[in-house]
């Protein structure tokens, strides 16, 4: 198959073309895996090209259909990562999201592919920015372990989603209708639209009350979330965890219809 280059894009495309002659081969490691960006190339022509583009700047031929937007991996800046915020994710972060995809969006689950040929995704994706060649990912947040959720925690948790202004973006009651809402853009300048926790128990980059956790210390990077590492003590951020997750819960007894979208 032929692909097309559009002329606005054309300085872009060769510039990236020698670079990629020039820097050394792309590798990830994933536990024992160990991926090669060469296999990753013709996996990514197959799968991602059409939504991801074949400069991996996001803007495939599909792209204009699709709400939010691919990812441009010509940033090097992603939304599901368990390092800081501003830092790069770790080659196992890439891996979790190929393979868990990104609920609420055009991004599938690619579960279906082998395990080696999602090492090899994550080492190819790595070709498109030079940062994966000129610095480290940053170092994993822990997690400690969660405590047990109780009404109590759930009330403190609602009383800090309002004085922390979370209900802003989100809703005075987590429906991702608050105010700045309808202002709320990405990173590029697109729409976004926040996330209602009220549609069910799916979230973007997993679905755990780790996860959940993990969210509101790394933030969401190119997305209006911030991280929330040095707002909340730990206990606090375990507070808002289990109100989000009684929202989350309340959609899913009532048996809910679960169609949301946001960041």
């Amino acid at each position: 198959m032929r692909i097309k280059i559009r002329p606005a894009s054309r300085a872009t495309f060769l510039i990236l073309m020698l670079w990629s002659l020039t820097c050394p081969a792309q590798e990830s490691h994933i536990g024992k895996l160990a991926g090669n960006a060469k296999r990753g190339k013709a996996t990514y022509q197959r799968y991602c090209i059409f939504c991801h583009g074949p400069e991996g700047d996001g803007r495939g031929e599909n792209a204009r259909y699709l709400d939010p937007k691919p990812r441009d991996f010509t940033k090097a800046v992603f939304k599901c990562r368990s390092t800081p915020s501003g830092t790069l994710p770790l080659d196992s972060d890439l891996y979790d999201t190929i393979s868990r995809g990104i609920h609420a969006s055009g991004m599938p689950s690619w579960k279906p592919l082998l395990r080696q040929e999602r090492a090899d995704l994550v080492a190819y994706l790595k070709t498109f920015s030079p940062a994966f060649q000129e610095e480290k990912p940053g170092t994993p947040i822990p997690i400690p372990p969660a405590p047990p959720p109780s009404p109590e925690s759930a009330k403190r948790g609602a009383e800090l989603f309002q004085s922390m202004n979370c209900w802003q973006c989100h809703g005075k009651d987590g429906k991702g209708n608050g105010p700045a809402a309808a202002s709320l853009t990405d990173s590029k300048g697109y729409a976004i639209t926040p996330f209602d926790f009220t549609s069910g128990t799916h979230f973007k980059c997993g679905d755990s009350e780790q996860d959940m956790f993990r969210d509101l210390v790394t933030g969401l990077d190119a997305t209006p979330m911030p991280s929330f590492a040095d707002a909340m003590n730990q206990d606090q951020k375990w507070d808002v965890v289990h109100y989000i997750r009684s929202l989350s819960a309340s959609k899913t007894h009532s048996g809910g219809k679960d169609d949301s979208k946001g960041q």
